[in-house]
């Protein structure tokens, strides 16, 4: 669950939407109608930055996201739990009864035994790549849901550039609070989100 915590923290700063730039070009600033340039002149700033850690608690599909996660961390880590205690009974049971057990009874459970084990490995193993797959996925669609709206919403108020600032990954060093667009970023993600789930 840790690593999961750990790969969204490198989401956010390799979330670098730091630099998805929304760039306009010169030709189509020239042609801009009356009412989009008033959005631009009343604009002074064209660069702002979203906090991307309150951004991610606040994002309601990055919470549910990370409940469904969590439980499905939970429930693979019990299913494991309740297999290796099975398997260490298995093994206790077997190291009581050995005295009295022949050799080839002792070979033959040995063998049981082992392949138990690497069935438990297996299943570990297996456990452990299904959910790194998912979080990969989960990942990548978080990224594309925010870029995608930074990139309407940035072009809406005639923003040039949305950097991200994060205190695991600070490579905005300072900038003006009044550049700070997070929560308007969050709003409009939870409200696009919620009309998305009804």
């Amino acid at each position: 669950m840790n690593k999961f915590f750990a790969n969204f923290g490198k989401l956010t700063a390799g979330f670098a939407f730091a630099a998805i730039v929304v760039s306009c070009n010169n030709k189509e600033q020239a042609k801009t109608t009356a009412s989009s340039k008033a959005v631009v002149t009343d604009n002074k700033e064209q660069i702002v930055f979203v906090n991307s850690d309150s951004l991610l608690n606040n994002f309601s599909y990055f919470k549910d996201v990370r409940d469904k996660f969590e439980a499905k961390s939970k429930k693979a880590q019990q299913d494991l739990n309740a297999k290796g205690t099975s398997f260490q009974r298995e093994v206790a049971e077997y190291q009581k009864n050995a005295p009295s057990m022949s050799a080839d009874q002792r070979a033959a459970t040995e063998e049981r035994l082992a392949r138990k084990q690497q069935e438990l490995a297996s299943f570990n193993q297996n456990a452990s790549s299904s959910l790194a797959s998912e979080e990969a996925a989960e990942n990548e669609k978080l990224y594309n849901r925010v870029s995608d709206f930074l990139k309407t919403y940035a072009k809406s108020k005639g923003y040039k550039m949305v950097l991200t600032y994060s205190k695991a990954s600070p490579t905005l060093l300072y900038a003006d609070e009044s550049l700070d667009v997070t929560k308007e970023v969050v709003a409009g993600l939870n409200e696009a989100y919620n009309k998305e789930k009804k």
